[in-house]
């Protein structure tokens, strides 16, 4: 296995990483900032008025978005072991 594969597969590692938790950050994010201006508008200030709507929208959002989810690490994990199965038939070595 040389160099240039371990780095593409750190890559594509780092690309499904954000491709799973961006979209969470993303919204979850917004969330806050929409209830910071609330806040800001009607002068209460709460900390569990950020935490408990941002709680139930990363729920929401991991309901909504489990089996896609699931689908991007089932294909990440055959590419890593089609890569193994390759690097293992170009070395001579006997996979179990």
């Amino acid at each position: 296995m040389t160099e240039g594969m371990i780095l593409d597969l750190f890559r594509e590692a780092l690309m499904l990483a954000i491709k799973l938790a961006g979209p969470l950050l993303l919204i979850s994010m917004l969330v806050g900032l929409v209830i910071a201006i609330l806040q800001a508008a009607t002068q209460v200030h709460e900390q569990t008025l950020t935490f408990v709507p941002k709680a139930l929208t990363i729920v929401v959002l991991l309901l909504l978005m489990a089996p896609m989810m699931i689908n991007s690490c089932n294909e990440f994990v055959t590419h890593i072991f089609d890569i193994i199965n390759r690097v293992a038939q170009q070395t001579d070595y006997v996979l179990l």
